[in-house]
């Protein structure tokens, strides 16, 4: 929170990680309720790891069907489409067969497919957000089974959702830190450690931020194995290998989400139509990559 004299947190669990909320005013038992009613209600429609969200109910439908998404799923689902056109397909919210196939699975197996199953799957034609899905308003329509996986957007989405209720309450200074994806808001900037791709107790650099989200993705944060981890590229199904890690800083969380994981398949001046982000990129060799304008400084040599 910056140089606020006084900070209160509010700390819990949710959507598997942890959650902290710091704000220059303690959160009402109100407001607190509401934040974790609306954390369950984007988890109950998102989540592929709960059989009773709506997204495990599309897994489930082989043959297809028409679902009805909450208002939220119009900005959600708008970004994918510009991240997936910038990226040429990359970024692709039907990668959860994907993953699934790789064992981060809803339950967790962490063990992948035998060969004979992946390439069953590979003979029927992996699916695309541009071709298999079509949306009509809060409306989606499928012709068969597809894993949805927001990952690539969701939680800092949830940021944007949850800062947008502290402001509606009232709120001015708050920081909203879902495990990493942070949105800051108040007249005091707030410096981030740039976490270590391989070590958590070691940093790469700092950000101050100031009204402002910040998000990272790194193909550390979730691996089970040698070159097994969650960053896939959905055209190949197959994990990325040339960049280890990107930070982003955008006016929003969703927005900065998002292109942190653009970064692994794209070049930066292709998402120049993304207005008001930097970055940092770290590649799989050790070098690294910050944007000018950057606010922040790099410990290692770009």
């Amino acid at each position: 929170m910056g140089n606020a004299e006084t900070v209160h947190r509010f700390g819990f669990d949710a959507i598997g990680t942890n959650w902290q909320i710091e704000t220059d005013e303690p959160l009402s038992r109100d407001l607190r309720h509401d934040v974790l009613d609306r954390i369950e209600r984007f988890d109950a429609t998102y989540s592929r790891f709960r059989p009773d969200s709506l997204v495990s109910r599309i897994a489930a439908a082989t043959d297809g069907g028409r679902f009805e998404f909450p208002d939220d799923s119009l900005a959600l689902f708008g970004l994918y489409d510009r991240l997936h056109a910038a990226t040429d397909g990359a970024v692709d919210p039907l990668v959860g067969r994907d993953l699934e196939l790789f064992g981060y699975d809803a339950t967790y197996t962490l063990r992948p497919a035998p060969d004979a199953v992946r390439a069953a799957e590979r003979a029927r034609g992996r699916p695309t957000w541009a071709a298999d899905v079509s949306r009509d308003g809060q409306s989606v329509v499928t012709h068969r089974a597809l894993v949805i996986d927001v990952g690539a957007v969701g939680k800092g989405y949830l940021v944007d959702l949850v800062s947008d209720q502290l402001r509606e309450a009232g709120h001015v200074g708050f920081v909203v830190d879902g495990s990493g994806d942070l949105r800051h808001s108040g007249a005091h900037a707030t410096r981030v450690g740039l976490e270590h791709p391989f070590d958590r107790r070691q940093v790469v650099g700092v950000a101050e931020i100031r009204d402002q989200a910040l998000c990272a993705s790194g193909v550390s944060r979730r691996s089970w194995g040698d070159g097994l981890h969650h960053v896939l590229d959905a055209r190949t199904g197959v994990p990325v290998e040339k960049v280890v890690a990107t930070w982003v800083v955008a006016p929003e969380a969703a927005l900065a989400d998002g292109l942190a994981t653009a970064l692994f398949f794209t070049e930066p001046q292709r998402l120049a139509g993304s207005c008001g982000f930097t970055y940092v990129r770290v590649r799989s060799d050790g070098r690294a990559e910050l944007s000018p304008d950057f606010p922040g400084e790099l410990f290692i040599h770009p």
